[in-house]
């Protein structure tokens, strides 16, 4: 088996690593910032594919990432929960382009104005602050590590026979890549008020996903914006929308606010490129579905590696 150096410690990185060495390879993760300090920890981590394409890929991608995130549902440390939630639309709406990629996907028949279609399902919800531990826990026990380390390009070797480039928006540098853009996004941190399933209305975008000590309010849809500071006006728009689709907010105390910065691309890249005698798979641009991609990824990124 090789020796891997996998660049980037968000959710796409950690996954990339722990499928590796579970296929035996060893593993080294270099990243600048820590995995509570990406845009992942950010992340609402609704299981959605969202802002990620080609779609026929997307969709096989997501397919494998909701069957494993829903096999790690049932250990409680991973962070991961089933939920069941509602998506609605304020006009009639075709199955989303998705629909194979979940077990069941229901019509509401009954919706509060102005909403006049949508659909409920269960999907994997991961709690980021815990899943991202648990991951980068993952791959230490695994025999894999973990090193904050600046770095002004990709390695080139150092003793590694492949890398793995899992550096999101960074790619922009390390890969050469100007067709990346940041999609930033702004979210609210509420106190839970005891929802216990997410909403959606994808028009806004607004979206309502509970978690086990606060409730992550959403969002904004901002192409080419770099800015990472809150803005107290957007929040309040976000809070104002949101409680139009969800009324039990009306009231719930602000815990915080959080920017992240999204990763678009005109599809996602997961190729391999040769650089001399190393191989080099990329794995980034994946808009905001990183979380809902990375197992189907990594499953990608590993077998390309074992080949």
């Amino acid at each position: 088996m090789a020796r891997v150096i996998v660049v980037g410690a968000g959710v796409i990185g950690l996954s990339c690593a722990v499928r590796l060495l579970e296929h035996g390879h060893r593993v080294d993760v270099l990243a600048r910032d820590l995995p509570l300090e990406t845009t992942s920890a950010v992340a609402a981590a609704l299981w959605y594919p969202y802002r990620a394409y080609p779609f026929e890929r997307v969709t096989a991608w997501s397919s494998g990432t909701f069957t494993e995130l829903e096999r790690l549902s049932h250990d409680d440390a991973t962070g991961v929960r089933m939920l069941k939630g509602t998506e609605l639309h304020r006009a009639a709406t075709a199955d989303p382009w998705w629909v194979s990629a979940v077990p069941t996907l229901t019509r509401v028949s009954t919706m509060p104005a102005p909403y006049v279609d949508g659909w409920t399902f269960a999907a994997p919800v991961a709690e980021m602050p815990v899943y991202l531990r648990w991951l980068a826990n993952r791959v230490e026990d695994l025999g894999g590590t973990l090193t904050r380390m600046a770095l002004g390009a990709l390695p080139d070797g150092n003793g590694a026979e492949a890398v793995v480039d899992a550096t999101g928006l960074g790619a922009r540098r390390m890969a050469a890549d100007p067709t990346l853009l940041p999609i930033r996004g702004q979210v609210v941190l509420v106190e839970q008020v005891g929802l216990d399933r997410w909403w959606l209305d994808s028009a806004g975008p607004v979206y309502v996903v509970p978690r086990s000590r606060d409730i992550v309010v959403g969002g904004t849809d901002d192409e080419g914006e770099w800015d990472r500071r809150p803005d107290p006006d957007v929040a309040k728009q976000i809070l104002e929308r949101a409680t139009e689709l969800v009324p039990e907010l009306a009231g719930a105390r602000v815990l915080g606010h959080r920017v992240g910065l999204r990763p678009a691309r005109p599809t996602v890249r997961l190729e391999e490129e040769r650089r001399g005698t190393t191989r080099v798979v990329h794995c980034y641009g994946h808009g905001g579905a990183g979380v809902t991609l990375s197992w189907g990824c990594a499953d990608e990124v590993a077998a390309l590696l074992s080949a």
